[in-house]
């Protein structure tokens, strides 16, 4: 006799070892600048094959907590915990080391050096002749090529300028060298904001490819129409408090936008400019 069978999720489907493991959690972290509190006691865990949106309006604190997390800064107070350890990152460096690795808004790439350059910056393989070492550019541009194309970027050179190319394949660089050299928590900082529909399609699609990888991705931006559609779990800060974590069955997508704080602003707004449409309503004399 045939047995039910439970459908399952193209999300569930072959998911790599230690998926939903916690990678990150931080309990009640502060941060301080002199008198001014940056952040005020955030929690929050991340976990593998998830992408986590972090949420807020400039000025929530979502550059600082990141900056924490990617040792650039150094927690106040609090509790930094990763892979079940207590730690305190002195430098991006450690991080890196510890598999966390944050693509900024500036990337951090060299517009006019390759796109291989830029892939290896920092990590170049080495091939050695005798007592002479060199970076080998033959393995170098075939793995460029061979990552970019995964990602669905056909590169017919990988030693052209990395300026050459669109703003969203450059994130897609950025994101794919994090990815290969060892990342296990991708944090993206803003990856689409200054992107098009098109262009931050591109990246977004990525960004399910490396949840569908198993890493842990956190991805910072006040643009709920891109974290929504991609997101898992939502974090969402005001002035550097949190105002709560959802899951993404248990929170829709206007909540989410009111929370943010932008919601109420945004239907004044509205009633505000509905105003001026009516006629006889005044407001044309308030203008004038």
């Amino acid at each position: 006799m045939a047995t039910a069978t439970q459908a399952v999720s193209p999300r569930e489907e072959a998911r790599p070892e230690g998926w939903g493991r916690s990678l990150i959690e931080v309990r009640e972290l502060t941060k301080h600048f002199g008198p001014v509190v940056a952040l005020a006691g955030v929690s929050l865990t991340v976990s593998a094959g998830e992408v986590h949106c972090l949420l807020g309006d400039n000025g929530a604190g979502k550059s600082t907590l990141i900056k924490t997390l990617s040792g650039v800064h150094k927690p106040t107070g609090g509790d930094f915990v990763v892979d079940g350890k207590p730690v305190t990152f002195s430098s991006p460096r450690e991080a890196l080391d510890a598999g966390i690795a944050t693509v900024f808004q500036d990337l951090a790439m060299i517009p006019l050096l390759s796109i291989t350059r830029n892939f290896f910056m920092g990590r170049e393989p080495v091939k050695r002749v005798g007592p002479i070492s060199f970076m080998d550019m033959d393995f170098a541009n075939k793995i460029a090529r061979q990552e970019m194309r995964r990602i669905g970027i056909d590169v017919r050179d990988p030693e052209q300028a990395v300026g050459t190319l669109s703003g969203g394949e450059r994130q897609c660089v950025a994101i794919a060298r994090a990815v290969y050299h060892g990342a296990r928590v991708l944090i993206l900082d803003e990856p689409t904001s200054a992107l098009g529909v098109h262009q931050a399609s591109i990246v977004l699609r990525y960004v399910a490819q490396a949840r569908a990888r198993g890493l842990a991705v956190i991805f910072i931006t006040h643009n709920i129409h891109h974290a929504y559609p991609i997101g898992d779990v939502f974090t969402m800060l005001n002035r550097g408090r949190s105002l709560g974590t959802f899951r993404r069955g248990d929170i829709t997508e206007k909540e989410v936008l009111d929370m943010m704080a932008g919601g109420r602003e945004i239907r004044e707004l509205q009633q505000e400019l509905e105003r001026f449409t009516k006629p006889g309503s005044g407001a044309e004399a308030a203008i004038s």
